[in-house]
């Protein structure tokens, strides 16, 4: 396997902290709200990521974090809480905000065949972790106490722009003049691992802690919940671009200066999809989920044909024409497969399709390989479908899956009658005109003796 690794800006050989093994840290949701599809463009990528590694014999362990509190809408210690915002918004309490927005999240990853990290931990149920990582931090002289919070000294972390290649004025929002500056802060860069009173004194989530009653900063959790999961070493972290610049960077010099050892070996970056006005988030109020797609008439899964058939370090256009093209190429390319005879097992193209993987999950070469397979006169049928079911197992488009069809029997039989009856009256203009009604619904009728009967196409 060969990755980019944001951390060096170069495609890299693959080498795991421990022989056939890779562990692998996602940065989960914050649940305030339904993710919007471009934070998903990001988990169906992380989702091929793990399985192209075991497709190519390693053992994988992903942790993923779910954030359900302490996300503020700035990246800078600055805005609300975004837990709070969607509790305001929506006149529920956090915890109910945080419940279901979490059960919808998992809705959308099973909607686009996407597997769960094999560990998901609550941010809000690491808390005591929280604090003796804090106190270590404070012990080691990275923390101090200001105004009710603790905040970590990004001063003392002397690579702290490593991954970002961004001067400090550059990393955070709040040292801008149009941005109220923390006055509690000893540097103007430096983050907050724990919150009290004296920032948010509304805040419905909070703990008691040696430091105050409070809660934890955003950048803490995916620090000490990836530690608990996976140890102190880690092959990849993942999440999307804009975590670069601060959350990533934040997260380095929290657990390095915990650990007091290099933490991740490949970082590892989605980029963004984007709409016409820029960047498509959240934070602009309207946005576009899952449900909303299928509410367009596009399957979760011609939304995934849509994104594999892109590079995920490529910044990817969401358009109207683009969705159009992807539903039927997605639907032409089912119904071939689905026409396939029974697997018939072979070794052909398995290793080209690693190769596609192995070249840092080059997705729109894997499904070029699909239809280099389908019109491979050398092969038989059911030594296609062997192959392209093999594929599945990494790309997960749901290729042999039946559609699942809404049928109204009555309404079939109403218009079966009623064309019995025309043919009776010899008129045969309506007699067809049913039979193509039933033909667009997709019931296929066979004429004899004993009468009509109908079957699904």
């Amino acid at each position: 396997m060969r990755l980019y690794n944001t951390m060096s800006l170069n495609v890299e050989e693959f080498v795991p902290i421990e022989a056939g093994r890779v562990k692998i840290y996602t940065c989960g949701p914050t649940v305030y709200n339904y993710a919007h599809i471009g934070n998903l463009r990001t988990y169906v990528s992380e989702d091929i990521l793990v399985r192209a590694f075991r497709f190519l014999g390693y053992e994988v362990s992903r942790a993923m974090n779910i954030t359900d509190v302490g996300h503020l809408e700035s990246d800078a210690d600055e805005g609300e809480d975004k837990m709070l915002k969607g509790a305001r918004r929506e006149r529920k309490t956090v915890w109910d905000i945080a419940d279901y927005y979490t059960e919808a999240f998992f809705r959308d990853m099973a909607k686009l065949n996407l597997e769960t990290p094999d560990i998901v931990m609550r941010a809000t149920d690491q808390i005591e972790d929280y604090i003796e990582f804090i106190s270590v931090l404070e012990e080691k002289g990275y923390a101090y106490r200001a105004g009710g919070n603790v905040y970590y000294d990004v001063s003392k972390f002397p690579r702290y722009t490593e991954l970002s290649r961004m001067p400090l004025e550059n990393l955070q929002h709040g040292t801008r003049g149009d941005v109220e500056l923390d006055e509690n802060k000893r540097n103007p860069y430096d983050f907050a691992l724990w919150f009290t009173k004296s920032k948010f004194d509304e805040q419905e989530m909070k703990w008691d802690s040696p430091f105050g009653r409070g809660y934890p900063g955003w950048h803490l959790e995916c620090s000490v919940i990836a530690l608990k999961a996976l140890g102190e070493r880690l092959d990849i972290h993942c999440g999307g671009v804009d975590h670069i610049s601060t959350h990533h960077t934040n997260e380095i010099a929290q657990t390095e200066s915990f650990t007091g050892q290099k933490w991740v070996n490949y970082w590892w970056h989605a980029e963004f999809l984007l709409t016409d006005d820029g960047k498509m988030s959240k934070s602009k109020g309207e946005f576009l989920s899952l449900s909303r797609l299928e509410e367009l008439g596009y399957d979760p899964m011609v939304y995934k044909y849509f994104l594999l058939g892109s590079h995920y370090r490529r910044q990817l256009a969401f358009s109207d024409e683009g969705m159009d093209t992807a539903k039927t190429a997605y639907h032409k390319l089912k119904e071939r497969t689905l026409a396939l005879a029974e697997p018939i097992e072979t070794t052909a193209y398995i290793d080209e399709f690693k190769a596609a993987l192995a070249d840092d999950l080059n997705t729109a070469n894997a499904l070029t390989l699909i239809y280099t397979v389908l019109k491979d006169d050398k092969l038989s049928s059911g030594e296609k479908r062997y192959i392209i079911e093999q594929m599945e197992t990494v790309l997960g488009l749901d290729l042999f899956v039946e559609p699942e069809i809404d049928v109204d029997t009555a309404k079939i039989e109403r218009l079966i009658a009623e064309r019995n009856q025309a043919k009776q009256a010899k008129n045969w203009a309506e007699a067809d005109r049913l039979r193509d009604e039933l033909q667009a619904m997709g019931i296929s009728l066979m004429d004899s003796k004993e009468g009509t009967t109908w079957k699904l196409n």
